[in-house]
């Protein structure tokens, strides 16, 4: 269906390709991996035509249509959510829209005077909208809205009203609306919730035409794809299998290349010493002549690219009473909805709690709560004296200075540690080089919150309170976080839709129900064999 034939891109002096080439066929499934910046969005951009190699060509196969699913929604307004979600159905949103302004003028009193000619004309267009199964597609259209977690009434209300991440959500509506021939999606879970990954997993699974996606939830790929095309240094690299064989095939594939690098750098080495030794030596004057010339024929093996891991471990840290948060009697309300009514919770000295619920259950208002964020209207929240808390909110990221630059903003925060730490800090956290210079108001979702979580975790608290920590982090960040905070030592209470990340750091589990919250000894890996299910309202 598609073709990358020997395509070459470099911009600016920097190298994203040289000679690749790749074919993505119907019925593949494809996850599209490599470091931030080395050409992931560009490969999207070329299969759409929106740019050209700089060398080699670019075939796709006529007639076939493409869906893109991308971090840049554009203006949502001026409709219903349903009615934007079919904007993206092709052909026959061109009908659906006409179809809602007819609706419209039937309506307005200000074209009493037409009527007639605008009933004829309705009648006219609704039964093209029928001939072309638009009131099936109408149906299908709430059904996606539904499994990505929109409530019926919200479908309804108008589309301008939604939050950025909201509209993301019917963005991508509109793709898996469209069925086209192949999906090309950037990113397709970051702005949704555990609920509605399990949904667009299943979809995905039964959807029969080619896909290509980039995505940091490795378990989400691992479930989805059948190959992964890897960008590294300029080549394109495919491998057959999910996520988790791509890693085991990867460091095999790097042992072998140091492998083999360093026989022949030791066989070089003998060569050499050998030309050396008896070059001046008129009874070795073949043998060292022919060792010269095996040696000009041998091809050199480049050195291994030593592929990059960021590693970071908490330093130490004060040691909290065994009771770290006491919530007695809860009660929050927002208007006429209440959240919590009586809720009791015990955080003792390293637990890592995992707080699961749906959609307004009250997820991020109890860690606000916790940290203070927001007040109870009834009962009390204790946080004893020897407490440290440090609390990562997606709004966190907004309180950064936006005229610093990344690297004003870890000495502001620190004045007097070294510039060696902190050198060391932005490293880690994935600011090398020219990077600290950015001034925060240029960085992406993912730097800030690189940015806000090297800040709260280079003195570390002894509890660490986290909305989302992973949300906007690539792959090899995510994992250095993980590994990190399976070491750490403190407690934690934290929110995440990242399966990976829970099975990972939770020991235990935190359910906020409609029916009341239920707790769980172990963590989430427990709390799936227990339950049956992944997330609370669904079942495997």
């Amino acid at each position: 269906m598609i073709r990358l034939d020997s395509i070459s891109k470099q911009y600016a002096g920097q190298i994203l390709f040289v000679d690749a080439s790749f074919a993505l066929f119907r019925g593949d499934k494809v996850g599209l991996i490599g470091p931030n910046g080395c050409g992931k969005s560009t490969i999207f951009r070329l299969i759409l035509k929106q740019e050209d190699p700089d060398s080699g060509q670019v075939a796709v196969e006529r007639n076939i249509t493409i869906g893109h699913f991308g971090q840049d929604v554009g203006e949502m307004k001026g409709t219903t959510v349903v009615g934007a979600t079919l904007d993206g159905a092709g052909p026959i949103s061109e009908v659906a829209s006409k179809l809602r302004d007819l609706e419209h003028k039937l309506g307005d009193p200000a074209h009493a005077d037409d009527m007639e000619r605008l009933i004829e004309e309705f009648g006219e267009v609704q039964a093209r909208f029928e001939e072309l199964g638009g009131y099936a597609l109408d149906a299908r259209a709430r059904e996606i809205l539904a499994g990505l977690g929109f409530a019926q009434e919200v479908m309804d209300a108008d589309v301008g009203t939604l939050s950025g991440g909201w509209k993301m959500r019917v963005a991508l509506a509109r793709i898996l609306l469209m069925r086209p021939d192949a999906m090309l999606l950037d990113e397709p879970t970051n702005h949704l919730d555990i609920e509605s990954i399990l949904w667009l997993e299943q979809f995905l699974k039964n959807y029969d035409g080619a896909l290509m996606l980039t995505s940091h939830d490795r378990e989400f790929m691992n479930r989805i794809v059948t190959k992964i095309a890897e960008i590294d240094g300029g080549e394109l690299t495919m491998f057959s299998g999910d996520y988790e064989f791509y890693v085991k095939q990867r460091a095999v594939l790097d042992a072998q290349a140091e492998s083999q690098f360093e026989r022949q750098k030791a066989m070089l080495a003998k060569e050499e010493a050998f030309i050396a030794r008896f070059k001046a030596r008129a009874s070795h004057a073949a043998q060292v002549q022919s060792r010269v010339k095996k040696l000009e024929k041998i091809e050199k093996i480049e050195p291994p690219r030593k592929r990059k891991k960021l590693t970071f471990n908490f330093a130490a840290t004060t040691r909290s009473g065994d009771d770290v948060a006491n919530l007695e009697g809860i009660k929050k309300s927002y208007g006429s909805k209440t959240i919590y009514n009586g809720l009791d919770l015990l955080v003792r000295r390293g637990e890592r709690w995992c707080v699961m619920g749906a959609n307004g259950a009250g997820k991020s208002t109890l860690l606000k709560l916790v940290a203070g964020a927001t007040t109870a209207d009834e009962g009390r929240v204790n946080i004893p004296p020897s407490v440290k808390m440090g609390y990562f909110a997606q709004h966190a990221m907004e309180l950064l200075n936006a005229t610093d630059t990344v690297w004003e903003s870890l000495v502001s925060r620190f004045p007097h540690a070294s510039i060696g730490s902190l050198r060391t800090l932005a490293g880690v956290f994935g600011f090398s080089g020219d990077d600290v210079e950015k001034p925060c108001r240029i960085l992406s979702g993912g730097e800030k919150a690189r940015l806000v979580l090297a800040q709260m975790l280079y003195d570390p608290p002894n509890f660490l309170v986290l909305d989302e920590p992973t949300n906007h982090l690539d792959l090899g960040t995510k994992e250095m976080l993980i590994e990190a905070l399976s070491e750490y030592q403190g407690t934690m209470l934290f929110v995440s839709h990242d399966r990976h990340v829970l099975r990972a750091i939770s020991n235990r589990v935190l359910e906020l129900t409609p029916e009341g919250i239920h707790k769980y000894g172990g963590g989430y890996t427990e709390y799936v064999e227990q339950t049956g299910r992944e997330a609370p309202g669904m079942r495997e």
